[in-house]
């Protein structure tokens, strides 16, 4: 049993180009993100999916919405949200150290453990319902790290560190797959 999962990241957000960790806040795309996401759209248009998920929060929705302008409708999970900061959603990007919190919460949110529960249950719920299939996500950072964790055995160090955000090698979508 598994399923095939290709991974797109959210579009650039204003808080992104103003250095904000959005975290659980719903978040905006900005002029770049929507051009972005539309762009995405003509460099998948050929792929095939057998469904599309989405995180809930609105800049993951608005993402999904541009990249599959065509798709009949992009079901959202709230497993997929990014990490909850707690307090410190919609801080500076720079005082949100992921590394730091991987076994320890963030103040009144999650750590990254947290979130790979959240991502393992995703995994089990797609093995029971979508075996043998090729599913899109859009979502945020700390779930695709899980599934960097999950899917390529990965120490959440390694995640963190070898990010493409951290290395600067965007890809049009990443593949994963999930084995039940």
């Amino acid at each position: 049993m598994s399923v095939k999962i290709t991974y797109f990241p959210h579009g650039t957000t204003t808080d992104n180009e103003n250095h904000r960790s959005t975290g659980w806040n719903p978040g905006k795309l900005s002029e770049l993100g929507i051009q972005r996401s539309k762009e995405l759209s003509n460099l998948i248009r050929d792929k095939k999916f057998d469904m599309v998920f989405s995180s809930d929060l609105a800049r993951a929705v608005e993402s999904a919405k541009l990249n599959f302008p065509n798709w009949g409708g992009v079901l959202q999970d709230k497993r997929l949200r990014e990490c909850n900061y707690g307090d410190m959603n919609g801080v500076s990007s720079e005082s949100v150290v992921n590394k730091d919190h991987i076994e320890t919460p963030f103040p009144n949110g999650e750590s990254m453990l947290d979130v790979e529960h959240r991502i393992r249950d995703f995994c089990e719920f797609l093995i029971q319902n979508y075996d043998d299939k090729h599913i899109a996500i859009v979502a945020h950072k700390a779930p695709q790290l899980a599934f960097e964790v999950i899917t390529l055995g990965k120490t959440w160090q390694e995640a963190i560190t070898t990010d493409w955000r951290k290395v600067g090698s965007w890809q049009p979508g990443w593949e994963y797959i999930v084995n039940g």
